[in-house]
């Protein structure tokens, strides 16, 4: 079956009682079949069928084996870099989210785990930075929120030469547009808050992997730390899933004709856009102008995160990315211009209109501004 038929129709035909949408298990415990044998739950912090039944979807989604849901992105990361001993080292990508360095630096400070940053969409780079340390590198692509490219081929050749993990944080394009295990990556991460649930009402992370040992370590610490998604979110999820495919090509179509929108303005002095996806970025050359663009739209609510079916837009320096640690800001921090907009589903004429009036309103406030001067 093709994905989008995927989205629809995992997990139906499973329910005793024919239901259409699969129930929620929402308990903490389960009643067992004796006082010296166990059945296949006992508590839901070790395992629920809702929750069971959205790993597998998702599983299937990234054409893999296994596939682990938890609390948020961040308790997937965290559960991530988990696998990295003391001593050991993380080569990550010189352009991630703020949360994901901020746990970076923290794990490298703390836990003896050496951490550093290339930039991965220069395979020679990367090959030159790893060493016999090295346990895992982790890359964002498209990266947020320049939206650099990586070859996920060859990064997965030299991890492989190196006997390091490869982990590719799909958030950004999610399953519908991009499968990193297909092209030799050994983990695919989600913030499945974003794309995934598409609904802004989930907070949710997922590692999914082929690799059985892999998989028993993200299960182990996902059960350990109690950091498990809980039945309701699952369920949420899984019903945010049956529309991923249409909601996701449709932002696709509109973000493409906003990218076009934007090279025409004459205030917008770059466009980062990778012609799929999404989210866009641009800059104005003026951290003030962009402030006020942002501010001045109506459709784009000012929200951090993205992937909704509602329009957002921010300014990534001083929301999503403010995080990053200060001795790492002036490598590692967006330039504070940069607006990010994230393109929900409503008619992206109306979206346009929206932006158009931003620009044209800040345009006459700065024309007035300069003849008063």
């Amino acid at each position: 079956m093709k994905l989008s038929t995927r989205c629809v129709q995992l997990g139906r035909g499973d329910d005793a009682h024919g239901a259409i949408v699969p129930p929620i298990y929402q308990t903490a415990t389960f009643e067992q079949p004796s006082a010296t044998e166990f059945g296949e739950y006992d508590y839901t912090r070790s395992g629920n069928p809702t929750r069971t039944l959205l790993e597998a979807q998702l599983a299937d989604l990234e054409d893999a084996s296994h596939a682990c849901a938890y609390a948020s992105g961040m308790a997937a990361l965290t559960a991530l870099t988990r696998i990295v001993k003391p001593g050991e080292e993380i080569i990550a990508g010189d352009d991630l989210y703020g949360g994901t360095v901020r746990l970076l630096d923290r794990i490298s400070s703390h836990q003896n785990v050496s951490v550093s940053y290339v930039d991965t969409t220069n395979p020679t780079q990367l090959r030159k930075a790893v060493t016999s340390r090295t346990r895992l590198i982790l890359i964002e692509t498209p990266s947020n929120p320049l939206f650099r490219i990586s070859d996920i081929s060859k990064l997965a050749s030299i991890a492989k030469e190196a006997g390091a993990y490869l982990a590719v944080d799909n958030s950004m394009l999610s399953p519908v547009f991009q499968q990193p295990l297909n092209l030799g990556a050994d983990i695919v991460v989600h913030s499945a808050t974003k794309f995934l649930c598409g609904h802004s009402d989930v907070t949710a992370g997922a590692l999914i992997t082929n690799d059985s040992a892999l998989h028993k370590q993200f299960a182990f610490q996902q059960n350990a730390e109690g950091a498990g998604l809980s039945p309701f979110e699952s369920w949420l999820l899984l019903r945010g899933l049956k529309t991923l495919a249409l909601r996701v090509e449709r932002q696709n179509d509109s973000a493409g004709k906003i990218a076009c929108f934007l090279q025409t303005r004459a205030e917008v002095t770059q466009v980062f856009y990778p012609g799929l996806g999404a989210v866009i970025s641009f800059t104005t050359g003026d951290e003030k102008l962009s402030a006020e663009i942002v501010e001045t739209t109506r459709l784009f609510k000012i929200a951090v995160s993205f992937g909704s079916v509602g329009s957002t837009i921010s300014v990534p320096c001083r929301m999503s990315h403010a995080s990053i640690p200060l001795a790492l800001r002036d490598r590692l921090a967006p330039p504070s211009d940069l607006v990010r907009i994230s393109v929900g589903i409503e008619d992206v004429d109306d979206l346009i209109a929206d932006l158009d009036r931003a620009f044209a309103v800040n345009s006459r406030e700065a024309a007035l501004a300069e003849t008063y001067r």
